[in-house]
């Protein structure tokens, strides 16, 4: 009787009965090791505003989000702090904020690098979750002292500049089209000089117009008598902070030069009278020698001759291949676009052996942000004689890309905020054979002392 009934039974519920047999034995089986997580998570200190959000906020975000800075918001105290818990939360998960775009393959040894940790993610990741408690007050840190308005960048390791070039006075009206605004102005430089660094600081109330502020050196012709350009001295977007020359690649500010300004303006909704952008310049001293050339040069994406075009709705690709006379060595690489551009790499082809390595990956650009990644010392990239520097450039002109401001257009390559560029703003040193191989042996010799140092038994 009973085998007659059990034959009865669909195989779907024996199924069905099996499968609840089986989970309800590892959920009997699993439980003490979900208590035990469960009791690791409640033993866990709880993580506070006052103990451990405060200091990642003090060294990563009060630069900007505070009074009189470009953050939107001052997050300097709990109470300026706590209504804005949860887009905290989602900012930095997302790696947006701090505003550094970079991916975790290729190059991770950078300078000034403002990339949270892990660990700070999941501290504040934790803080939120938790319901953003403030905690001890006692346990909050001292506040930050900033200085009022906007400092020179390198002013703490460098002290004040040793020059300072201004544009003359513009006024962008509150509404209208792009603008650009080309004064050329005296430096004062009496003698040939090594840059040690260079930074560019728009004013404040001009920072959100100010798209970018490039600058040209320009030098006497001793034939025509007129002053002619020699090369681009600096350049300038929204977000970056500056540029250190490294001692062995000068970069040199020429006796009797002037600057020859390209300021790129787009006005914003408020009249900005007579805005100046200034440009500091910090100087190696008087008998620095240097062994190579440093340059800083805008390398296209663009094939010779090609066009960039991005359909309504549609995505593009570019690529630019550039080779160098002699081996050099990278020293930072910056992505440059518009609205479109959504990522860019930078990598390297070795044709003897048909490698390709990858250098920086930046997948998440925005406009808004334009960083320059430096490299560090023992990290630039080297490129033989032959070397491919390979850099290609991804464009999205869909409703997906959330700084698009209209998908329904066509866009085409051109200077315009409304268009698209194709570029990236790269600083090379140009090296010799036995510098190369000399850099090459460098930091061997400092990678097995390191090595040594921190495997003392080996």
């Amino acid at each position: 009787m009973s085998k007659t009934r059990r034959s009865r039974i669909r195989p779907g519920l024996q199924g069905t009965a099996l499968a609840l047999g089986v989970v309800a034995v590892l959920v009997y089986a699993s439980a003490p090791t979900a208590i035990a997580q469960q009791a690791s998570r409640d033993a866990a200190p709880a993580v506070t505003f006052a103990r451990h959000v405060a200091p990642i906020l003090q060294k990563n975000c009060q630069e900007c989000h505070r009074a009189g800075s470009i953050g939107p918001m001052s997050l300097r105290t709990y109470e300026e702090v706590r209504p804005w818990a949860r887009s905290i939360k989602q900012k930095v998960v997302a790696r947006e904020m701090p505003p550094y775009r970079y991916d975790k393959i290729g190059i991770q040894h950078l300078k000034d690098d403002l990339r949270l940790s892990e660990a700070d993610i999941q501290t504040i990741v934790r803080w939120v979750d938790s319901g953003a408690p403030l905690g001890n007050v006692a346990d909050l840190p001292a506040p930050v002292s900033f200085p009022d308005g906007a400092k020179w960048t390198y002013a703490d390791e460098f002290g004040p500049p040793d020059i300072i070039v201004p544009t003359k006075p513009y006024t962008l009206p509150a509404q209208g089209q792009d603008r650009w605004w080309r004064p050329i102005v005296p430096i004062g430089s009496l003698e040939d000089r090594c840059i040690k660094a260079m930074a560019v600081k728009p004013s404040v109330k001009g920072r959100p117009a100010a798209h970018h502020a490039n600058s040209d050196l320009m030098v006497p012709d001793e034939k025509s008598g007129q002053y002619v350009v020699l090369e681009r001295v600096s350049e300038y977007a929204s977000g970056k902070v500056g540029e250190i020359v490294p001692p062995d690649g000068c970069r040199t500010l020429p006796a009797n030069s002037m600057i020859r300004w390209d300021v790129h303006y787009w006005p914003y909704g408020e009249e900005v009278k007579d805005d100046v952008v200034e440009l500091a310049f910090w100087l190696y001293p008087k008998d620095h020698k240097a062994k190579y050339k440093q340059d800083l040069k805008n390398y296209s994406l663009l094939m010779k001759g090609g066009e960039l075009e991005i359909a309504p709705h549609g995505t593009a690709m570019t690529q630019g291949f550039h080779t160098f006379k002699t081996p050099v060595r990278i020293d930072s690489f910056q992505p440059h676009g518009h609205a479109r551009l959504v990522g860019m790499t930078a990598e390297i082809l070795y044709p003897d052996t048909g490698k390709l390595e990858m250098v920086s990956s930046v997948s998440n650009w925005t406009n808004a942000w334009h960083t320059t990644h430096v490299y560090e010392d023992d990290s630039a990239p080297l490129l033989p004689t032959g070397a491919v520097l390979v850099l290609t450039g991804y464009y999205d002109n869909t409703a997906k890309n959330k700084g698009n401001p209209d998908p329904d257009q066509w866009v085409g390559g051109g200077s315009r905020t409304s268009d698209e560029m194709s570029h990236a703003w790269i600083t090379v040193t140009h090296l010799d054979d036995a510098g190369y191989k000399q850099i090459l042996a460098d930091r061997e010799s400092r990678l097995k002392a390191k090595k040594v140092t921190d495997n003392p038994q080996q």
